[in-house]
């Protein structure tokens, strides 16, 4: 039997007049590469923080592998969040900021090597991880993190847009990362995207989100099925027409 990594139920988030969420519902299996797609300010990275312990939910629930996120000390033992603003540390080598990172997760000097090893083939910077990451592309930069985020096997990882602004080589790559390591690695993904078009051959189920809402969740070539279109874009205009 497969074991549920995230269940949200009912989810709720205000902030003074603003909805961002109202009344969020899904469930992602162990294992799945699970994307929230939609427009910037859909309402997506709200769900993330809350899931990830950042912030608190108006109302409703959510739990990871049956823990309540309200218990933040147990939850960020067995996850991984990765935002989509952040940066390394630009005056470190990328590989003095993973040792730096993996410090936080162990102590011992054997287990942090192990974390900047796994993390160097994760990222597969290769050589450049010796230079400084001030003089990394951008999209160099996002596969550290990536690396960053996963080199702790984390059993859930969480990855807001993790291919935002990216070209089409590095942005490749990222989600080649994700695809292995989900495989590989038995590591369940949770990740948020606007770009559509992507994530029909990276996720496995995805919710489409709209103005804090699920318009439609399932495997991407369901929701093109019922909707009757071509790709996700076009299913993602005539999910709003439905309401």
């Amino acid at each position: 039997m497969v074991e549920t990594a995230i269940e949200v139920r009912d989810l709720v988030k205000v902030f003074g007049n603003i909805s961002a969420l109202s009344g969020l519902s899904f469930s992602v299996n162990q294992g799945e590469i699970y994307g929230l797609i939609g427009p910037n300010g859909a309402g997506k990275t709200t769900a993330l923080r809350i899931i990830s312990t950042l912030i608190k939910p108006t109302s409703g629930q959510a739990s990871i592998f049956g823990i309540n996120v309200d218990q933040d000390s147990e939850i960020r033992k067995i996850i991984s969040y990765l935002p989509e603003e952040a940066g390394a540390y630009r005056n470190l080598s990328g590989r003095e900021y993973l040792k730096f990172m993996a410090s936080f997760y162990a102590s011992k000097e054997e287990q942090i090597k192990e974390m900047v090893q796994e993390a160097s083939k994760i990222s597969g910077l290769g050589e450049r991880l010796g230079d400084k990451t001030k003089t990394y592309s951008k999209g160099m930069n996002r596969r550290l993190l990536i690396a960053r985020a996963l080199m702790t096997r984390p059993r859930l990882a969480i990855l807001d847009e993790p291919t935002a602004s990216l070209d089409v080589l590095h942005a490749f790559h990222v989600r080649r990362i994700i695809q292995d390591y989900a495989k590989n690695q038995s590591v369940t993904v949770l990740l948020s995207s606007h770009n559509m078009l992507e994530v029909e051959f990276l996720c496995h189920r995805i919710a489409l989100i709209n103005e804090g809402k699920i318009l439609v969740k399932g495997s991407p070539h369901d929701i093109i099925r019922k909707y009757d279109v071509g790709n996700l874009e076009d299913a993602f205009m005539e999910a709003i027409k439905v309401g």
